[in-house]
């Protein structure tokens, strides 16, 4: 879309998230509809989408009974306070999601973002623990490279230098675990790695360094999507489960993307086998048509501000304006009907050898130094340019968007995540675009 003297204002007005501002409005690539597999360019290029928007539209774009719910609800009531009150939606909602939720994770909160239900599932620990009579344990641990949002818990127990270093003022008492990637163990893994078990042993270092009486909460992304797909290593999980357990440490799984079938189950919790204290989840739950998110919550988490709170007393006193919002409660009930009547988790399960065979032929390209996968999503890591990092990478999305499919980059890793209605044909289509696009940016 040119910038021409009629829309430059508006341009100008905007300020974009994670975005490069001044190139982007040098050369704006604008989306006007969306249906399916494609996005629809304000120029009328379709464009296939390798990414389900920003890992969220699990079922495809525009699906008209997650739409057709969304318009019912806005006509019958837009707007209900959660405060005191409620509508039968949001608990219907509630009752649908703990019984795809895998072990007693019986319990269920409201927020609107990713970002807000990682704030609020710390909030939580911290005031578990109080409630408990050990208010001392007040330290979050994070892991190096995990992505918990934007909002100042979540950048604080979050391990991306780019999202902590402007900010400065951040939770204090937070350590970290190191990250799981290592490029000359690991390389060109499918599905986990063998190595790297160990690495869950620094949280025993942390214990012994603070003191486990110290530690509230450990918050990781099973699968670290924002860094780049980091898939994790052969008992990891497993591994950081028991040493919680050991010192009586909150487990807090970050599923903002790895839930609702990205990794064909209904979350990576469930495809591990390994069961924490609270998953917090947003992006699929709505299919990404109406902001939400949800933190569930173990049946002894909430048990013990049931039990210990004063009788008449605010258990929490925690929440949002928009927590279990009309139309996204509709959205979200709609959303768990199309993947449960169209087997999208299933279907995202059965597809993950073809999608692993696809993602894995890449490897040999120029500056392809590792490719990791796990279920329907996938990182390709490129080479950085000398003195240059992230313009490879860059590149490489541009000249993908240019030639008709839509990739996602974090600094120079390609990051792939299709919706799961994605057909084998579109797979191929999703590849070699991107074995053409990372050739010629060479």
């Amino acid at each position: 879309m040119p910038v021409t003297a009629a829309n430059a204002n508006n341009l100008d007005a905007l300020w974009m998230p994670f975005t490069a501002n001044r190139a982007f409005k040098r050369n704006p690539r604008m989306f006007a509809a969306a249906s399916g597999m494609y996005y629809t360019t304000v120029d009328g290029r379709q464009v296939l989408d390798g990414t389900a928007g920003l890992w969220c539209v699990n079922a495809g774009h525009c699906r008209p009974k997650i739409v057709e719910a969304i318009q019912r609800q806005a006509a019958a009531m837009d707007y209900a306070t959660a405060f005191q009150l409620g509508h039968p939606a949001e608990f219907e909602l509630a009752g649908r999601l703990t019984a795809l939720a895998p072990g007693d994770l019986d319990h269920v909160f409201f927020a609107n973002s990713g970002s807000e239900a990682v704030d609020t599932a710390l909030k939580i620990a911290l005031a578990y623990h109080r409630i408990r009579g050990e208010g001392t344990r007040t330290r979050l641990i994070g892991r190096e490279r995990g992505y918990h949002g934007v909002g100042f818990g979540g950048m604080s127990v979050g391990g991306i230098v780019n999202n902590r270093k402007m900010f400065g003022t951040m939770l204090a008492g937070v350590d970290h675990l190191p990250t799981t990637h290592n490029l000359e163990k690991n390389a060109f893994s499918r599905g986990q790695p063998e190595w790297g078990v160990h690495l869950a042993d620094e949280l025993e270092r942390l214990v012994a360094l603070h003191d486990a009486s110290t530690i509230a909460a450990v918050i990781v992304e099973p699968v670290a999507g924002s860094a780049g797909v980091l898939v994790p290593p052969v008992g990891y999980l497993e591994r950081l489960r028991a040493i919680c357990d050991e010192h009586q440490i909150l487990l807090i799984f970050d599923e903002v993307i790895t839930g609702f079938g990205r990794v064909g189950a209904s979350f990576a919790a469930e495809r591990f086998g390994v069961i924490p204290d609270m998953i917090t989840c947003a992006k699929g739950l709505t299919n990404g048509s109406v902001p939400m998110s949800a933190v569930f919550v173990r049946d002894d988490v909430y048990d013990a501000f049931m039990d210990k709170s004063p009788k008449g007393a605010i258990e929490l006193f925690h929440g949002y304006t928009y927590s279990g919002h009309p139309l996204a409660s509709a959205a979200a009930l709609a959303t768990l009907d199309v993947y449960k009547e169209e087997g999208l988790f299933e279907r995202a399960h059965l597809l993950s050898p073809r999608w692993e065979d696809a993602i894995h032929s890449l490897k040999g390209g120029a500056n392809v130094v590792d490719i990791r996968n796990l279920g329907l999503m996938a990182g390709i890591e490129l080479a950085p340019r000398q003195g240059k990092p992230g313009t490879r990478g860059a590149d490489v999305f541009a000249k993908c968007f240019d030639d008709g499919v839509l990739v996602r980059t974090t600094g120079d890793v390609i990051a792939l995540s299709p919706p799961l209605i994605v057909e084998e044909a579109q797979i191929d289509q999703i590849i070699e675009t991107l074995r053409k696009a990372i050739q010629k940016t060479a």
